[in-house]
């Protein structure tokens, strides 16, 4: 493991490359796709050629913002297929750096340790309601607004229900999983009651790769 001025030297590098335009278009497209993206779909979003949009993507995957993989066209298989494509998608790994250096994910850390170590459940309780809290006070009549600035990437589904495409405490919730899957669920509730919505469309639904909250469809008038 590095020095923070190693890790805090290499998110200044992997960041920096965001400043070129042809590379922000690409990963925005990458970081809003499911699957893996293939060179040739990255370029036609982009507007580009395949040849400039394959440099710029390996340039993203060597500054730690895309990780790469190799597969096959679906349907495509067996003898005389070809080999398998490069494809991208967004990293599991943050990029974050601090001058002067701080670590807020430490505190967070202990915080959630404390909150652990209260067999009462009353600190767990202070949490949820202090999150519903946060919640309205940053919320509005624009949902989609303000789950994207609290971080959550919402992506309304084919039912109209939303999908939150990252969980914006993920470093936290892998050692802290059901304490922060109980503040995003209260959060968000609080984000409904902002916008006058239900809360009760926030409900858990943990999932790889995702917040572990989603929001059904509103419901329907009589």
């Amino acid at each position: 493991m590095g020095t923070n001025e190693d890790r805090d030297r290499d998110a200044i590098s992997g960041l920096s490359s965001l400043d070129d335009p042809v590379r922000r278009r690409l990963y925005e497209y990458v970081r809003t796709r499911d699957e893996p993206v293939s060179r040739e779909d990255a370029a036609n979003a982009a507007g580009i050629s395949r040849t400039l949009a394959a440099y710029h993507l390996d340039k993203l995957a060597d500054a730690g913002l895309l990780d790469t993989s190799y597969a096959r066209a679906a349907g495509r298989g067996g003898p005389g297929a070809g080999r398998p494509a490069k494809r991208y998608a967004r990293t599991e790994h943050e990029l974050s750096v601090s001058v002067p250096p701080r670590d807020y994910g430490l505190l967070a850390g202990v915080l959630a340790d404390a909150v652990a170590a209260d067999g009462s459940g009353t600190v767990r309780e202070a949490v949820a309601a202090a999150a519903r809290s946060t919640g309205r006070s940053a919320g509005g009549e624009d949902l989609i607004a303000a789950l994207s600035a609290c971080g959550y990437e919402p992506a309304t589904t084919a039912e109209n229900g939303i999908d939150l495409r990252n969980c914006p405490f993920h470093r936290l919730a892998r050692e802290h999983t059901e304490l922060v899957c109980w503040l995003n669920l209260h959060l968000v509730r609080g984000l409904l009651e902002a916008g006058g919505q239900s809360p009760e469309r926030a409900v858990l639904a943990p999932r790889p790769g995702r917040c572990c909250v989603v929001l059904d469809p509103p419901a329907r008038e009589p």
